[in-house]
């Protein structure tokens, strides 16, 4: 029984992915307009159940499947029949024939475009029914009759039906706007205002970036031919509807990430379009062939094939993870560009312990010049600035010298040099400059070199494999090096002597006014006192959630929800809810815990977790705070949200912030959140929370939300 409602969330999806949506509400509107034509709405509801069962019987009932891929090609075909053929026993004995073709079609057609990164889109559909046309007007006759001759040529310019509602609202609205909502209807081959404007209200709920782009589109597309009179007696509102509009809003705002340069492409796509209409209709006139949405399909494939072949360029993004909705496409982008550097770069620590001083930075005024300029010389200081103890004369003098120097990542050692004599203070070995050195290889093309290290007291030789954190050697004054220092740089080449890389450490502190900050996947600047994060075990433990972690969490009104912690086949880690299907990823890096997403019921006690534990720095003194931002999306006021999303490929003017903290407590840590909204600048509080850790273990969380006050308790199971 449970199959059932699944199975019916896949019917309207192979109505709604029509529009590149998953949207229930557009997806049930799409249904009941098809039959608005009885004997379209039939055979296309038909042809989708049809295709779903054949398909479910080869097995290939994967994501695909479940969001209508594999069947909206066959609803295409079941309306278009209803359209352009007469009704018999030879219409009902050849359509599952079609239908076959067409599910057959698809899977071959999509396997092969998938692995170029492109789809399908109506290409199935378009040429099974050219099959069907042509074998209907051939010498061996299949029996399938056309309407009427001009019922093909109807689609693109017949009047329709004027009477009742459809007549008043077609002399009483403007053309433009009854041509707007004709064009809309002609998707489902129809030419019909009612439908036009139920299909526009389900594109709006949908989504208010496709909305607006398909209004965009139509207005570029009269407005040119009113200035070149391509089509002296107007645009067929098929071609606007099915070809110009869709392949606009395709493009801007589905394939590609909303912003001003994905509409500037939906605009291009316009005269593109005319070009490809006019030359395809002269082309396929000669088989008495309709070129239905061929124009569409050849345009978005072209341009998805350009812009993977040119590369990925900042601001005109491909949309990788798709979530078919234009706004939570770009929301999700918008919320992780800066939140993932855990997956862009390699977790780098400083390669020292306690606080050491930057005395030199990039480009500094000393050594690092030019194509070796983005290095750092590191040593420690005292209350007072100096580097070493009175008198000064000695290397050992130096606060740093012979003090720990530690692999900053995991890797290989490549290179060691561990003979070099160490200079009297104020001398200088400019023959060998670099003098004791360590070269580690950490990925391919990503070298750390750590030099001027004391002779003889390097620990590791090459070819060893070294964890992050481990002892290489000591600090040192070895080559060019008038008074102990730390040389550190990160390069592309093993080499000593290879030119440096700009690279970020990912986590340490940065002490001011003698209070840390943390920073996160940047570079130290000169003068600067840092150190790695010192971390809570207790907190670090309790957070540590690994494959196979189960939990039972029991709310105050006795509800429960089973959580398990899993890992995708990127290996990135997420928490799904046995009870609710809710997944929450996220990434525990040693140094904080934080979400990257959620999806699903957000009335679940993982989202409010997810709310509460938004990002978690293992570190227990108060004046430590996470701070981050979530999806704009989980704002409150949604009627602010829709007018967001009108602007959001532009301009955004809604936040929705999350900042966190630790209270050490006489029985464990209290993690006290706050969740607010920054609109138009002002602040609007949204949720507070806390998260109970105690002996290592989570132990309960309170969210008070929207009015809400929720509880509940950890039972942990292993």
């Amino acid at each position: 029984m449970k199959q059932i409602p699944a199975f019916i969330k896949t019917v309207i999806n192979s109505y709604s992915v029509l529009f590149f949506s998953q949207n229930r509400v557009l997806g049930i509107i799409l249904l009941l307009v098809s039959f608005f034509n009885p004997v379209s709405g039939f055979a296309g509801l038909g042809c989708v159940v049809f295709s779903l069962l054949i398909t479910k019987l080869l097995k290939q009932d994967g994501e695909h499947y479940r969001a209508g891929i594999y069947s909206f090609n066959s609803l295409l075909l079941g309306i278009a029949f209803g359209a352009f053929f007469q009704v018999n026993l030879i219409f009902i004995s050849w359509l599952p024939v079609a239908c076959f073709m067409v599910v057959l079609a698809t899977i071959i057609i999509s396997r092969r475009m998938e692995k170029a990164g492109l789809p399908i889109l109506s290409l199935p559909f378009i040429l099974i029914f050219w099959l069907v046309s042509l074998a209907s007007n051939s010498i061996f006759n299949t029996g399938i009759l056309q309407k009427s001759s001009s019922l093909l040529e109807e689609i693109y310019t017949g009047p329709g039906n004027l009477a009742g509602a459809e007549g008043y609202l077609a002399t009483a609205l403007p053309k433009l706007l009854s041509l707007f909502f004709r064009s809309l209807s002609a998707v489902l081959f129809q030419h019909n205002i009612i439908a036009g404007i139920l299909i526009a209200l389900g594109i709006l709920v949908h989504s208010r970036i496709a909305f607006s782009l398909l209004i965009i589109s139509f207005l570029t597309a009269c407005g040119l031919n009113g200035i070149t009179h391509t089509y002296p007696e107007g645009i067929s509102y098929y071609h606007l509807g099915a070809n110009l509009m869709m392949a606009s809003m395709a493009i801007g705002s589905f394939f590609t990430i909303p912003s001003l340069r994905s509409y500037l492409l939906a605009i291009l796509c316009i005269p593109l379009g005319f070009v490809l209409i006019n030359a395809l209709t002269t082309l396929m006139a000669l088989h008495a062939l309709p070129i239905f949405s061929l124009p569409f399909c050849v345009l978005n494939i072209s341009l998805l094939y350009f812009l993977i072949l040119i590369g990925h360029h900042p601001k005109l993004q491909l949309t990788t993870a798709q979530h078919y909705s234009p706004e939570k496409n770009l929301y999700h982008v918008l919320n992780l560009q800066n939140r993932l550097n855990d997956l862009k770069y390699i977790r780098l620590s400083l390669p020292f312990m306690g606080y050491w001083t930057v005395s030199q930075g990039y480009n500094g005024a000393i050594t690092h010049k030019g194509e070796w300029g983005q290095a750092l010389d590191f040593v420690i200081t005292d209350d007072e600035q100096k580097t070493f103890q009175y008198p000064g004369t000695l290397p050992e003098h130096f606060y740093c010298f012979n003090k720990p120097v530690l692999a900053c990542g995991d890797g290989v050692v490549e290179l060691v040099v561990n003979h070099v004599e160490d200079n009297d203070i104020s001398e200088e070995n400019l023959k060998e400059n670099w003098g004791n050195t360590v070269v580690i290889r950490h990925a391919e093309g990503l070298y750390s070199k750590l030099s001027h290290l004391k002779k003889n007291s390097i620990k590791v030789k090459p070819g060893d494999t070294v964890k992050q954190g481990d002892l290489l050697g000591f600090c040192g004054n070895s080559g060019r090096s008038p008074e102990p220092h730390l040389h550190f740089q990160l390069q592309a080449t093993p080499y000593i002597g290879s030119k440096t890389l700009s690279y970020p450490f990912a986590y340490y502190f940065n002490k001011k006014d003698n209070q840390n900050s943390l920073e996160s996947y940047t570079v130290p600047n000169e003068n600067e006192l840092i150190s790695n994060p010192e971390i809570n075990v207790s907190l670090k433990k309790a957070f540590d959630l690994q494959p196979g972690f189960v939990a039972k969490l029991i709310a105050e009104n006795g509800a429960t929800e089973e959580w398990e912690i899993f890992k995708d086949a990127l290996n990135q880690s997420y928490i799904y809810s046995k009870t609710t299907g809710a997944v929450a990823y996220f990434i525990n890096n040693g140094t904080m815990f934080y979400f990257t997403s959620f999806y699903g019921d957000k009335t679940s006690l993982l989202h409010y977790f997810y709310i509460a534990a938004y990002k978690v720095i293992f570190n227990d003194a108060g004046y430590i705070q996470a701070s981050d931002e979530f999806p704009v999306s989980l704002t409150s006021n949604k009627l602010l949200l829709w007018l967001q999303d009108f602007t959001a490929p532009f301009y955004r003017f809604i936040g929705v912030k999350y900042k966190s903290g630790i209270q050490v407590k006489k029985a464990g840590l209290n993690i006290v959140s706050k969740q607010y909204q920054e609109i138009a600048g002002k602040t609007i509080p949204l949720a507070e929370s806390t998260v109970f850790v105690d002996h290592g273990s989570l132990q309960a969380f309170i969210i008070n939300i929207n009015g809400k006050h929720i509880e509940a308790q950890w039972s942990t199971e292993n």
